[in-house]
């Protein structure tokens, strides 16, 4: 009995699920960390490094997605999403610079959201694309 996949082969998929993952981690750590800014001195450094590794993790999931799809067969969807949540994490940086927590505290909540739903999609896609017999 033969079967079909329609999961991308190779280590570009689970390194694009990695990517995903550690990123949506690092904005629940920016969450923890605002809680402390908000309540202990170490607070601001500790959101201050949070910021630059998500921004870094942000930077690196962009070539990961175009790796993933093009050589790798993935959708462009994970582009999109990449490119635009670069973007919104570069406007964070900016409002967080300038201390507009009004607009930098829902932008955050937003980053969450739209992390928590790539990680869903891009692990429940996994499942779906399961072996299946021919």
């Amino acid at each position: 009995m033969s079967t079909r996949t329609t999961a991308n082969r190779g280590p570009l998929p689970a390194l694009l699920r990695l990517v995903v993952t550690v990123q949506a981690v690092a904005v629940f750590v920016q969450a923890v960390t605002a809680g402390l800014l908000l309540s202990v001195p170490a607070g601001k450094p500790l959101h201050s490094a949070g910021a630059y590794t998500l921004f870094v993790v942000a930077m690196l999931h962009v070539p990961v997605a175009v790796l993933a799809w093009r050589p790798g067969g993935g959708s462009p969807r994970a582009i999109l999403f990449a490119v635009v949540f670069l973007a919104v994490a570069l406007v964070q940086v900016m409002l967080g610079i300038a201390h507009l927590t009004a607009l930098h505290v829902p932008l955050g909540v937003l980053m969450f959201g739209g992390s928590v739903v790539q990680v869903v999609t891009i692990w429940t896609r996994r499942r779906a694309a399961a072996p299946v017999p021919a």
